[in-house]
């Protein structure tokens, strides 16, 4: 899974140190004039735009998918260790990400298509069955919620937990 977006009140979010590996954390960066552009790695794959494909997530649903399965642990005896995946089950593609973001900013996201990265898969994503099954938990944001979510930080705290009160 890729964790985004922020706390819907703008007051928690990611705060990359230097150049961030993550895309959003990027593409809000570029939208705050911070970044002259983004680089997105493969314009060539065989997916709808060109792009890469993953499951992106909000960092509110993950967090209340662990305390989930934090609760099945503690209430079920011997149920022990389980992989269980936390995810949408559907994948958006780097440039859908980019157009969620600049519908929910009002900002351009300026990119460039740059050569694949050795080793990118071309789509992956979470199969959630399992966490609404044993958990009886599914993500309930989508990807425009993560991306207002993460404007509202941003526009809060454009510098992060740097940014002068």
């Amino acid at each position: 899974f890729n964790p985004v977006g922020a706390h819907p009140s703008g007051d928690l979010g990611e705060h990359p140190v230097g150049i961030p590996n993550n895309l959003m954390p990027y593409i809000q960066q570029v939208a705050l004039g911070q970044r002259e552009f983004l680089r997105v790695w493969g314009g060539d794959y065989p997916t709808p735009d060109g792009t890469a494909i993953r499951d992106y997530i909000h960092v509110m649903d993950l967090a209340e998918g662990h305390v989930s399965a934090v609760a099945k642990v503690v209430q079920t005896d011997d149920y022990g260790c389980q992989e269980i995946n936390l995810g949408t089950g559907k994948g958006s593609s780097v440039l859908e990400m980019v157009k969620a973001f600049e519908e929910a900013s009002g900002k351009e996201v300026k990119y460039q298509i740059m050569d694949r990265r050795p080793g990118d898969s071309v789509a992956v994503w979470a199969g959630t069955e399992k966490a609404e099954k044993e958990l009886g938990w599914k993500a309930k944001y989508n990807v425009l919620d993560m991306c207002k979510h993460q404007w509202q930080w941003a526009t809060k705290y454009p510098q992060g937990y740097d940014t002068p009160q």
